[in-house]
């Protein structure tokens, strides 16, 4: 019961009794996300909606006016990761690192006040960015990144929330990937080995992050021509609980069926990519412009 709910009653009143019934039998959390959304939160929702209806032109500008009007550091940073990740719907790995890099400079302002949760999103931005480059193929950019996300996360001090051992295996997974785009098998197999040790020697860390190696050995697989291969890892990848839902796997598997000439497969693996990809994260970011083009579809007209 609440302390409105409380107050409010008085005994013999019916009406009122119903009313601190119907408050208890709602949690706190339901009453509060009844609240209607605030003028930022309707705009960064705008602008999120024409990025996925592929009209970049017209979200970067609600971006910007988000940036303009923001009233605190945090607000700003946010709407800078928001721009950062509408262009990794362009693949353009540039300019989504330079708003990667304003967010992470906005974290190490919280330093000092929030050092567990600072230098993880410090990483998380570098790996953010990262993951942008090397869907748009800029492998350079991509690398460097991703061993900035290392070195900042590393820096998390006693008592780190984020172990070494999660750092250790998402630079193996992404060395890896970057060595299969070179075609570089050899080194690719290396790294696999490291990401796949790293979850060996820590259990705790290796539970949910478990179900992203399928997807690896299958992506290494698919860049260096084991097609059956890459076919059976992305299908066990989606088997997994927390994958069924991932836009960039079916993209993957889409792919690989069409290197097998399995084209109504790919096409359907595409489509569903395509319905998946409704959010503004990296993997839809991919997904949702690269199954349009395979569909042949147009992006939605202003």
């Amino acid at each position: 019961m609440t302390a409105t709910s409380r107050s409010s009653w008085r005994p013999g009143t019916a009406a009122a009794a119903i009313l601190v019934l119907a408050l208890a039998a709602v949690p706190l959390g339901a009453q509060q996300q009844q609240r209607p959304p605030n003028p930022r939160q309707v705009l960064m929702r705008e602008a999120v909606g024409l990025d996925v209806e592929g009209r970049h032109a017209e979200s970067r500008a609600l971006f910007q006016r988000l940036i303009n009007s923001a009233t605190t550091a945090r607000d700003t940073a946010a709407a800078r990761r928001a721009m950062a990740r509408s262009f990794g719907f362009d693949r353009n790995c540039g300019e989504a690192m330079r708003y990667e890099l304003m967010v992470i400079d906005y974290w190490k302002t919280r330093e000092t006040e929030e050092p567990q949760n600072a230098f993880y999103q410090q990483g998380e931005m570098a790996n953010e960015g990262a993951r942008i480059c090397i869907d748009a193929g800029a492998l350079d950019s991509a690398e460097k990144y991703y061993r900035l996300g290392s070195e900042l996360g590393l820096r998390e001090p006693e008592p780190k929330t984020h172990p070494k051992s999660l750092w250790d295996f998402r630079l193996a997974h992404a060395s890896a990937r970057i060595a299969a785009r070179r075609g570089d098998a050899d080194e690719a197999l290396r790294q696999m080995t490291l990401a796949r040790h790293a979850l060996a020697t820590d259990t705790a860390m290796a539970g949910p992050q478990e179900r992203f190696f399928p997807y690896l050995v299958g992506y290494v697989a698919l860049y260096v021509g084991d097609l059956a291969t890459a076919e059976a890892r992305f299908k066990e990848s989606l088997g997994m609980r927390g994958n069924d839902g991932d836009p960039f796997v079916h993209v993957l598997l889409g792919m690989t069926y069409e290197r097998q000439g399995r084209a109504a497969q790919a096409r359907e693996m595409y489509a569903r990519a395509y319905e998946l990809s409704d959010g503004h994260n990296p993997p839809a970011s991919y997904s949702r412009p690269f199954a349009r083009e395979k569909l042949g579809m147009t992006p939605r007209a202003p």
